[in-house]
């Protein structure tokens, strides 16, 4: 059964591929998440205010002026890694929030408001949006982690983040609120950053160890958030909501193979992600607006999800199993990677 559980991961993998790109082509503007060019560079960016900087976690820009704050502070712990930041592992997370903002997936699902949609509040992201609300703790809690672990070093200010219009409970606003409802969660981002940190020299950062505790704090986080947003799936089509459930589990088995999460993989392994929300009547295989790769993704995702759902999980602890030495996450790696560039 091992045998068979491990090939069903390999193929479920295999259609998520795209013709890989080259190092040449980081410039090009497609790579990054919309309106990057805009968000603010460094803390000091945002907006100041009773000696405190405010931020809008649900403003997209915002957010994403947040992801920009980590890329940069972060930038001279992964210059080893490929130019220009490419070879930062924190492309995964603002690339993920950008595909999800470009596909509408941050507007307010409910249609009740106009936020999130382009004759309303576009940058508006919806506290009703199970992304948004999950994208949250891959955005505020990394970015508060990286706060206390001293990445942007002696802050002349503390950090508030503002609450939503509601649903303000599901949340936390500040390092010392996260702290001391979410400790678990700020405790493994802070472990993330802390590595390079504390680092004697640059040369003694391991990517290695680095994706290890990446991944370990990105998936607690959409653990803990799974069932905490399970409510707001309601306002999603069956197939949209089965899809996001999908993706949280499939997560689990990319992140046992200490996958590499940089600009260049990331915009890989997103080509094919769907280009829209799923609404009632897509059905699979044959969405008609979507491409092959696109059909396949989706339902290699359901089947993944499926599988794993029926075996109790085991299908992803067999997996985890045959990752957990060096030698096997390099085997998962380059098997994800050679179908990567076939």
């Amino acid at each position: 059964f091992g045998i068979h559980a491990l090939l069903l991961v390999i193929l479920t993998l295999s259609p998520m591929t795209a013709t890989a790109r080259s190092e040449n082509d980081v410039t090009g503007e497609d790579v990054y998440p919309p309106l990057w060019d805009l968000a603010a560079e460094k803390l000091l960016d945002f907006p100041v205010k009773d000696n405190k900087i405010v931020i809008s976690a649900w403003n997209y820009q915002e957010r994403l002026g947040v992801y920009k704050s980590l890329l940069n502070a972060s930038a001279k712990y992964f210059g080893a890694f490929g130019p220009q930041n490419s070879g930062n592992i924190l492309w995964g997370l603002p690339l993920q929030h950008g595909w999800q903002f470009r596909t509408g997936r941050l507007a307010d699902p409910s249609g009740v408001t106009s936020c999130g949609y382009e004759n309303g509040e576009l940058l508006c992201q919806s506290v009703r949006s199970w992304w948004s609300c999950m994208n949250y703790y891959l955005a505020i809690i990394p970015f508060l982690g990286a706060v206390e672990a001293g990445l942007f070093g002696q802050l002349p200010y503390e950090i508030e983040i503002l609450p939503p219009e509601e649903q303000k409970d599901d949340f936390c606003y500040s390092v010392k609120d996260c702290w001391s409802r979410m400790p678990e969660l700020m405790d493994d981002w802070k472990a993330f950053f802390e590595k390079p940190v504390s680092s004697a020299t640059f040369s003694s950062f391991k990517l290695d160890d680095a994706l290890d505790l990446m991944w370990k704090a990105h998936t607690t986080s959409i653990a803990y958030a799974l069932p905490k947003f399970q409510n707001s799936l309601k306002y999603l089509s069956d197939s949209e909501a089965n899809f996001g459930e999908a993706w949280a589990d499939a997560v689990d088995f990319i992140a046992a193979t200490h996958f590499c999460t940089d600009l260049l993989t990331t915009n890989n392994f997103q080509a094919f992600l769907p280009h829209r929300m799923l609404v009632e009547g897509d059905v699979l295989p044959s969405i008609s607006d979507f491409s092959p790769q696109q059909n396949k993704v989706l339902v290699s995702l359901r089947a993944l999800h499926k599988a794993n759902k029926l075996t109790g999980g085991l299908l992803l602890k067999l997996w985890q199993k045959a990752m957990s030495t060096e030698e096997g996450r390099k085997m998962g790696r380059k098997v994800i990677e050679s179908l990567a560039s076939s």
